[in-house]
């Protein structure tokens, strides 16, 4: 009778504090989660050198010195296909429209170097300003979050705005045109 008591306490011991073990982890995910979300300002790097910072104000994402152009923040991955074929297309509309107009591509990609963001900037053809700081993925989860993409997002994922306001986003693959059309409204064309 002993014996099956301190089984039984033992066992339950050992139940309970790997439920607490559990717990701690799952807090902790939690934590991380919301302050990646939670962040309200990221701090970018282009590799043209340039520095920007994004400010998140509800579900709108203000960038810094941006005036009145209409934002197009670009999360994308150099291995994705469907990213490697937007890059033409995102330039035309760059070069097109550059008064009025500000790319901004975000990659999600695992601590990529500048070398390989660049290499795959000119091999795709990408003429608009890519950023590498550690502040890329917080504001790629950020922008996802906010038009509810989950955390598993796809890619291509963009976000539009205008005067600081949110206009439209697009996953996967968009036609130019689409795009195009967005920039017009949104400019008041």
């Amino acid at each position: 009778m002993l014996k099956r008591a301190l089984l039984c306490s033992a066992l339950s011991l050992l139940f309970l504090s790997g439920c607490s073990d559990t717990k701690k982890e799952a807090e902790s995910a939690t934590q991380e989660a919301n302050s990646m979300v939670a962040q309200s300002s990221f701090e970018l790097q282009s590799l043209d050198g340039e520095t920007f910072t994004v400010t998140k104000e509800a579900n709108n994402f203000i960038l810094q010195g941006a005036g009145s152009k209409v934002v197009l923040f670009n999360v994308f991955g150099t291995w994705c296909p469907p990213c490697r074929a937007e890059a033409p297309h995102l330039t035309r509309l760059q070069k097109k429209y550059h008064d009025t107009f500000k790319i901004i591509a975000v990659p999600v990609d695992e601590n990529p170097t500048n070398a390989i963001l660049q290499e795959w900037k000119q091999t795709y053809g990408a003429d608009y300003s890519i950023v590498n700081s550690k502040d890329n993925r917080a504001l790629a989860n950020a922008l996802a979050a906010s038009v509810n993409a989950g955390q598993g997002f796809p890619i291509p994922l963009m976000l539009m705005f205008k005067d600081n306001k949110y206009v439209t986003h697009y996953v996967g693959a968009i036609p130019e045109e689409m795009i195009e059309s967005d920039i017009k409204h949104a400019l008041g064309m």
